[in-house]
């Protein structure tokens, strides 16, 4: 992170502080000055109104009330400064060179006995308090505005890391996620924007490491899983340009691509398994099902017990399930011998499902036998959150499926 937006927020919150003082500082010397210098012009204008007043009645120009207005009958007697600057105005506000202030002020007197032009004059510079406060305890006022800056700007850095914290704190724990990790940011219980945020930022990379995850597992199972029966065929189409194909290597190039179709089917199963919802449904109609298409397929179903309640409700994915089962019965056709027993038993956790049946002596070399497809039978349990386990003997197998009940 090239720039912290803790500094960033501070920055911005310090500078606005700074700006607002200054602004406010400036507006009130402003202010000062020009009630300062309205209160002198109201003043003048009430002595002119005086003087005007006196003119009318009596003929004659009276002394000024305050002893700093200078009454003037030309402009020969005004001071220089005030006589080159006030040339040809009616009223106006001087600065001198000599740092005197002026305020100066053209009066045309009508009376009985005629009319004459006066000047008023007033040397404010003993009157003016805002220059002089400032010199007095412009000091103070300084260090007090200096305290007052650092003060806020102390309270604008506590504000800056209060507001920023969650979000650093959202920033560390994203930085420190693994895939091999869980996702559980501390802020998503917050009700406020960040929690939304961490809440919905956390289940995203979540769901972003589960599908890397299926991917991986998908890239693995493939490579892993099609290999045995693509060895085999590639096996016996080499045997295919010595001597003719028999039944059984045909039967084997057949149990090879239905096995390749199981294990497509699943795969693709498995890596939508997110997507795929829960239901529950009767697995007794699903064996069934598979039962029928194996028998379809040209099985015979001699010597088979089926050892079932009427109805079996379970919970889970009727899709899963159904290619599950599908494989564990096509393991059956192909590597056991006639007699094959299915029954649904009492179990620790609600009932076992047990696929079971002898193995052909004779047919026990043609594929790797049961133990082929077990990493993906286990993980399609999984998925649903059933248990299964296998149980292989010299001359048995036997497959337990504890599914879960409604």
């Amino acid at each position: 992170m090239a720039r912290s937006i803790r500094h960033s927020l501070f920055a911005a919150l310090a500078g606005f502080t700074v700006l607002i003082c200054a602004v406010y500082t400036g507006l009130a010397l402003v202010i000062a000055y020009v009630t300062e210098d309205m209160l002198v012009d109201r003043l003048l204008e009430r002595e002119a109104a005086a003087v005007a007043a006196h003119f009318r009645a009596h003929g004659e120009v009276r002394a000024p009330a305050h002893d700093f207005i200078g009454i003037h009958r030309g402009t020969a007697t005004l001071p220089p400064e005030v006589r080159v600057q006030a040339a040809g105005k009616a009223r106006a506000e001087i600065f001198a060179g000599t740092g005197r202030h002026y305020h100066f002020r053209a009066l045309d007197l009508q009376g009985a006995h005629g009319s004459q032009r006066i000047y008023l004059l007033a040397d404010v510079g003993p009157l003016l308090v805002v220059a002089k406060l400032i010199e007095d305890v412009g000091g103070v006022v300084i260090v007090v505005a200096l305290g007052l800056v650092a003060l806020a700007l102390l309270l604008a850095w506590l504000l800056a890391r209060r507001l920023v914290s969650p979000l650093l704190e959202l920033a560390r724990e994203v930085r420190n996620v693994t895939p091999e990790g869980t996702v559980a940011f501390s802020a998503r219980r917050r009700p406020d924007e960040i929690g939304y945020l961490a809440d919905k930022l956390g289940t995203t990379i979540a769901g972003l490491h589960a599908a890397l995850r299926r991917e991986h597992a998908f890239t693995r199972d493939v490579s892993h899983e099609l290999r045995t029966p693509l060895t085999v065929m590639n096996n016996v189409l080499g045997q295919a340009g010595r001597q003719p194909l028999g039944t059984q290597e045909v039967a084997q190039l057949r149990a090879g691509l239905e096995d390749i179709g199981y294990t497509i089917d699943v795969l693709f199963a498995l890596a939508r398994a997110e997507h795929i919802a829960r239901e529950t449904f009767d697995l007794r109609g699903a064996i069934e099902e598979s039962l029928l298409r194996l028998v379809e397929g040209g099985w015979d179903s001699e010597g088979l017990v089926l050892d079932l309640p009427d109805r079996l409700e379970v919970t889970g994915n009727r899709h899963l399930a159904r290619l599950l089962i599908d494989n564990c019965l096509g393991n059956a056709r192909f590597h056991g011998a006639p007699g094959l027993r299915i029954a649904f038993g009492p179990g620790a956790q609600g009932g076992v499902l047990s696929i079971g049946n002898a193995v052909e002596p004779g047919r026990a070399g043609t594929m790797q036998g049961f133990q082929h497809g077990q990493d993906l039978l286990r993980r399609i349990a999984t998925a649903m959150g059933w248990e299964i386990g296998f149980h292989a003997a010299t001359a048995t197998y036997r497959v337990d499926i504890v599914p879960l009940r409604r």
